[in-house]
């Protein structure tokens, strides 16, 4: 018995003094979800193992999601894509920053309240030229106003949108006629 323990230690002892111990205890333990990927998606993994490593699950889910993304995309919209990161690239510090913040307010709104600015987008597009450039230069005489200035504007249009129709055409012919006779 004592001499089956005593080969027992040797033999551990040769094992751990050998290294094959330690090739053991060094082996990274398998990740998590990486059965679950194509061989191809596999292969990017391996190629940066060590940030992958780093990942929450998370972070790993979402790199995969978008890896997914851009491989369905046809070679003209990742063209595309490059370009836009291209020129954002090249923006001044502030207006990469502003964008940035743009975008993560964009992120945070609903999935309704994004589909209505986006139909209010598309709405914008289909007016003529000439409607869009007026809308605009008012938009930028508006930013150009003192905070109390637009803040006085903002609280007249609420005004006028708790108007009933009926309310809103009786001022708007009273307007018209004020500058008909202002006119003569």
């Amino acid at each position: 018995m004592m001499s089956r323990w005593i080969a027992v230690t040797v033999t551990a002892g040769a094992l751990l003094g050998s290294g094959l111990g330690e090739t053991a205890w060094a082996q990274p333990a398998p990740i998590e979800g990486l059965d679950r990927l194509s061989p191809e998606e596999r292969a990017l993994v391996e190629r940066n193992f060590e940030r992958w490593q780093r990942m929450t699950p998370e972070e790993r889910a979402r790199v995969v999601q978008r890896y997914r993304y851009w491989q369905s995309m046809s070679p003209e919209e990742r063209q595309a894509a490059r370009d836009n990161f291209e020129r954002f690239r090249q923006l001044p510090l502030a207006e990469r920053q502003r964008v940035l913040e743009d975008f993560q307010r964009w992120t945070e709104l609903s999935e309704a309240r994004r589909q209505e600015l986006l139909q209010a987008y598309e709405r914008f597009q289909g007016l003529p030229a000439e409607r869009r450039e007026r809308i605009l230069r008012h938009w930028q005489q508006f930013q150009q106003l003192s905070p109390e200035e637009r803040e006085r504007i903002v609280r007249n249009w609420e005004r006028w949108q708790r108007l009933s129709p009926e309310e809103r055409a009786q001022i708007r012919a009273r307007v018209r006629q004020e500058r008909e006779q202002r006119d003569r």
